[in-house]
């Protein structure tokens, strides 16, 4: 196996950190702080990544803990069911495309 450069390292111990420690559930501005704190705490233990490479890893992580669908809906206001056919089966409100 071959081995892995600091910043592969680096990266998958973030992500590890990040389902770990709740933080996709965390406010916006908590999720900043931790994120900050967590990649001071990288750069300690991997010293052989430079400043650019932190910046990428802090932007990475920032990213990776902004899923395109949202967890934290709870503003939204539930979907109505769709309505049944007939036949008891779900009715379209518009054909689907191929």
């Amino acid at each position: 196996m071959a081995k892995r450069e600091p910043i592969e390292r680096a990266r998958d111990e973030l992500f590890s950190h990040i389902h770990r420690c709740g933080v996709l559930d965390a406010h916006q501005d908590d999720q900043d702080s931790w994120m900050t704190e967590t990649i001071e705490y990288l750069a300690e233990r991997y010293p052989d990544l430079a400043a650019g490479e932190l910046t990428k890893l802090r932007a990475v992580g920032m990213q990776f803990c902004k899923p395109v669908i949202s967890r934290l809906r709870s503003e939204d206001p539930p979907e109505e069911p769709a309505a049944e056919a007939e036949n008891g089966e779900v009715a379209l409100e518009a054909p689907i495309k191929a």
